[in-house]
């Protein structure tokens, strides 16, 4: 593979395309500035116009979230995995049907995953635009959004509206839900009360690991943070490892499933027979079945990356849930 074909498996950070109106709250006020990012797969955007970097799924999807100080993302659930780090900011993860069962506060380099069936939302508590990354489980992500009622009654109020098929529409714009097309049903009271309830030390214990607590444990060597037997005990259809400067291995790798390299700090170059290129800090790289390859820090100083492989596990609902 030469390095011009190579580069069609890698998204730049500074070339990412954003997208505003990606869900059902990008006009009400506290939600309307943030930006989503879909890099690997078709993600879960409910807008027509979101741009897709890479359109290959590899068992699961590979998206981020930008989002200015004070902006918020507001409540609603997956069926299928969704693991967060933070590239850039600070950021308050909180959960609950009505958002109160519980937080954390996440920091760069920090990495969460989200219970699957649990309203959560996330704000950027910091100083700047802050940007987390994403990973989506399975091939279609889970198939889309649940919003809490609030957020989709809301939203009207602010001229959108969601199709039953999971598409917005504008009443700003002229648009209305077409006459075939039914708006998407707010859940019931009965069928809220079969969302479980995460308190905040359960959460941290089972679902959230710090940057601090990730290096640590890179001094032994390649970190699995989520899997099987993962720091967070979860097989959502990946798994994810954390491999720094001091833990990489200096040999090329033939992995049989995709891989995912996802640039936390510092520059790396990937090297494969044919040529090699150099990733930064919020680059993104697919790697294809049986391609021979390494990754090797450029500095000697905190290079860090996550490392998504695909597993032969259902995408579906947490593992311990």
């Amino acid at each position: 593979m030469t390095s011009k074909e190579m580069e069609k498996f890698i998204v730049r950070y500074a070339d990412l395309k954003p997208c505003k109106t990606a869900f059902i709250d990008a006009h009400t006020p506290g939600s309307n500035q943030k930006e989503n990012f879909t890099i690997i797969g078709s993600g879960v955007s409910e807008s027509p116009d979101q741009h897709v970097h890479i359109k290959e799924t590899p068992g699961f999807n590979i998206g981020a979230a930008g989002q200015p100080p004070g902006c918020t993302n507001s409540l609603h659930s997956h069926t299928t995995a969704e693991v967060f780090y933070v590239l850039k900011g600070r950021w308050r993860f909180f959960w609950g049907r009505d958002g109160k069962d519980g937080e954390v506060i996440a920091n760069e380099g920090d990495l969460v995953n989200i219970p699957t069936g649990v309203f959560r939302a996330f704000k950027n508590i910091g100083n700047s635009y802050g940007m987390l990354m994403a990973v989506l489980g399975g091939d279609d992500a889970g198939g889309g959004v649940t919003w809490a009622p609030e957020v989709i009654n809301n939203a009207k109020e602010y001229g959108l509206i969601l199709g039953e098929n999971g598409l917005l529409y504008d009443t700003k714009k002229g648009e209305s839900l077409p006459s075939h097309v039914n708006p998407m049903p707010l859940l019931s009271e009965d069928e809220l009360k079969d969302f479980p309830i995460v308190t905040t030390e359960e959460f941290q214990e089972n679902f959230f690991v710090s940057a601090a607590d990730l290096f640590e444990s890179s001094k032994k060597g390649s970190v699995n943070v989520i899997g099987k037997n993962g720091i967070l005990k979860d097989r959502p259809g990946f798994e994810v490892d954390f491999i720094t400067n001091n833990s990489f291995i200096d040999e090329f790798d033939f992995p049989d499933q995709y891989q995912v390299n996802m640039i936390s700090k510092g520059s790396w170059s990937l090297e494969y027979e044919g040529g090699s290129s150099e990733l930064s800090e919020g680059d993104t790289c697919l790697i294809t079945p049986n391609l021979t390859y390494r990754m090797v820090p450029l500095n000697s100083n905190d290079a860090s990356l996550f490392r998504v492989t695909k597993t032969n596990d259902i995408a579906g609902p947490t593992w311990r849930m």
